[in-house]
C-alpha cells in the first residue's frame, strides 16, 4: 500500500490541550491551508541518536574528524555549547524529550514504565496543528509487559500518522539484520544493510511521499548504543579499523573500565550516523525542503564506557548527561554558539514556539528562542538532573558547578525519589572539567555545597516533588 495511504489512514487523537490551545492551534492550521509557497509553515526534523558524548562532535572539540555534516550544520544554525539530560537513561530521557516535563510529572521514571496515554507530547500539538507527524526507529516509551516489538497506537504518544518503529529496538535487531513494525504491527525486516542506514532509508521514502505538507519527522536510532545481547559496540564493517587508534577524552584516561576496546566502534558508529544526517540533509535539499525545515540534532544521554559505574551512563558526571543539541534552520540559520545551559525539556517547547504553536502551560522546560536572539535576562543558567536505576539521585548543573545528591536507603530500580539525600559528589567544572576531584564535604567547599544544596531543593520542588532532607556529606571525621 503506498505511504500516503499509510499516512492517511490512521486517524484520531487524544484530547489533550486546553481549549485555548486548540483554538490557537486551528487558527495556525487554517493560515497554514491558504500559505503560499513563500509562507510555507516550517517542518521540523529530529535526528536523534542514543547514548551519543558531546565530545564526538567536531564543533565541540573533538579532533576526530567524525563529524563533518553535523559540523557544517552546526556552523550554519546555532550551536549549543551546554546542552544536558535531565535523566541519563533512555526511556525516561525520552519522555522528558518528547513532553517538555520531568519523570516526577509526566510518571516515566525508569526504562520499562510506560508514557501514560493522557500526557501529552509534542506530536499531538504538531498533529492538531494540522501536521503529518512520523516516527521511524527506536521507541522505548511503551509499557515493558507489551514487549519490544510492535507499539499499540494509544501508546505511540500521538506519532499517528506514520510509524515504522520497535518499542525497544536493541532487542529486535542487530547490527545488520532485524526487525521494525508498522502501523498496524506488520513487521518490517531488514538484513544485509546497516541499522543506521535502513532507518535512514525509510526517512527519505517518508521525505518523498510527505509532499509539500507540513511535517514532523523523528528518525530514532539506537547508535552509537551498545548492542546489548552482544555486550558491545558495533560500527560498521572497516569502520572500526578507521579508528584503531583513538583519541581518548581525557575523563577516560584514568580509569579502568571498557573504553580501550570499545571506543574504536563507538567513534565509527558516531561517523556512520553523521554520514547517514549528510543524506537526510541532501533529500530535503533535492526535495526542495531544506530552507522549510528545522533540523535538530541531538541524543538521550552519553556514555562513561563503564568508568563512573558499573555500566554506561545513570551517573551525573558530564559524560553521563552531557549531550550535543544543534538545530539548523529558518530563525536558528544564525552561525552562533549559545553558552548558556539548557536541556532535554526545552525542546519540546522551543519546536513549538519555533513554528508558531502556543506552548502549553504544563510543560516545565522553556522554549531556547529568547537564548537565541540574545535575550537572556530571567535564565537560570543550570539544568535539573533525576537518576534512577543504578541509584536514586539528584543533581544541579550550573555553568560551573555539579552537585549531586543521592538517597542511601532507596533502590534505584524501585524507587522513584525519596524524602531524605545525602551530598555526594561536588566538582568545580572551571578547575576541574573532567570531574577528577571530588570536592563534597570539604570544609573550604562548604559555603558553596550550602547554596547548590538549597537551588537543588528548590529545583525538587518545583519539578513536582516534596521537599527533601538533603544532609552534608561528611568527609572528615
Amino acid at each position: 500500500m503506498p505511504l500516503r495511504r499509510e499516512i492517511l489512514r490512521q486517524a484520531g487523537v487524544m484530547s489533550v490541550a486546553a481549549a485555548t490551545s486548540e483554538a490557537k492551534a486551528k487558527a495556525q492550521a487554517d493560515a497554514q491551508a491558504s500559505a503560499t509557497p513563500k509562507q510555507r509553515p516550517l517542518s521540523v526534523l529530529v535526528f536523534f541518536t542514543d547514548q551519543q558524548r558531546w565530545d564526538t562532535v567536531g564543533v565541540y572539540g573533538s579532533p576526530m574528524n567524525l563529524t563533518p555534516n553535523l559540523d557544517a550544520l552546526a556552523r550554519k544554525g546555532t550551536l549549543f555549547q551546554v546542552a544536558v539530560t535531565n535523566q541519563p537513561v533512555c526511556a525516561p530521557a525520552r519522555a522528558c524529550l518528547w513532553t517538555g516535563m520531568y519523570q516526577s510529572k509526566q510518571g516515566v521514571w525508569r526504562n520499562g514504565v510506560g508514557l501514560n496515554p493522557d500526557i501529552p507530547t509534542i506530536a499531538h500539538y504538531f498533529k492538531r496543528a494540522g501536521y503529518t507527524v512520523g516516527y521511524i526507529g527506536k521507541w522505548h516509551l511503551a509499557p515493558g509487559n507489551l514487549g519490544a516489538g510492535h507499539v499499540p497506537l494509544e501508546f505511540r504518544g500521538g506519532f499517528v500518522d506514520f510509524w515504522e518503529a520497535a518499542n525497544v529496538l536493541e532487542h529486535t535487531s542487530h547490527p545488520y539484520e532485524g526487525t521494525l513494525y508498522d502501523a498496524d504491527g506488520k513487521e518490517i525486516r531488514f538484513s544485509g544493510i546497516y541499522r543506521t542506514d535502513f532507518l535512514t532509508q525509510r526517512a527519505i521514502r517518508f521525505l518523498k511521499e510527505v509532499g509539500r505538507d507540513p511535517f514532523l519527522l523523528v528518525i530514532s536510532y539506537l547508535e552509537p548504543h551498545q548492542q546489548n545481547d552482544w555486550n558491545r559496540f558495533v560500527a560498521p564493517e572497516g569502520y572500526a579499523a578507521k579508528f584503531a587508534n583513538p583519541f581518548v577524552p581525557h575523563d577516560l584516561r584514568p580509569f579502568p573500565g571498557d573504553w580501550q576496546k570499545e571506543l574504536p566502534d563507538y567513534y565509527g558508529c558516531v561517523a556512520r550516523l553523521d554520514e547517514n544526517l549528510g543524506q537526510i540533509v541532501q533529500a530535503l535539499q533535492e526535495l526542495g525542503r531544506l530552507d522549510d525545515t528545522i533540523i535538530v540534532f541531538t541524543s538521550d544521554h552519553g556514555c562513561h564506557f563503564r568508568t563512573r559505574n558499573t555500566e554506561y551512563k545513570r551517573s551525573c558526571h558530564e559524560s553521563s548527561v552531557r549531550i550535543p543539541l544543534v538545530i539548523a534552520g529558518a530563525m536558528f540559520n544564525r552561525s552562533q554558539v549559545v553558552p548558556e545551559v539548557v536541556s532535554l525539556v526545552d525542546i519540546a517547547p522551543t519546536l513549538l514556539d519555533a513554528v508558531g504553536l502556543p506552548v502549553p502551560k504544563e510543560m516545565q522546560g522553556r522554549s531556547l528562542l529568547p537564548l537565541v536572539e540574545r535575550k537572556i535576562e530571567g535564565w537560570r543558567n543550570e539544568a535539573f538532573i533525576q537518576i534512577s536505576e543504578f541509584m536514586v539521585g539528584r543533581a544541579l548543573r550550573t555553568e560551573r558547578w555539579k552537585f549531586c545528591v543521592v538517597a542511601p536507603d532507596k533502590h534505584g530500580g524501585r524507587d522513584p525519589m525519596s524524602e531524605r539525600y545525602v551530598e555526594w559528589q561536588l566538582y568545580d567544572l572551571y578547575a576541574d572539567p573532567h570531574e577528577l576531584v571530588n570536592l563534597a564535604g570539604r570544609r573550604e567547599y562548604r559555603d558553596i555545597a550550602a547554596q547548590l544544596r538549597e537551588r537543588l531543593k528548590a529545583r525538587m520542588v518545583e519539578a513536582g516533588e516534596p521537599e527533601p532532607q538533603i544532609d552534608e556529606a561528611r568527609f572528615y571525621p
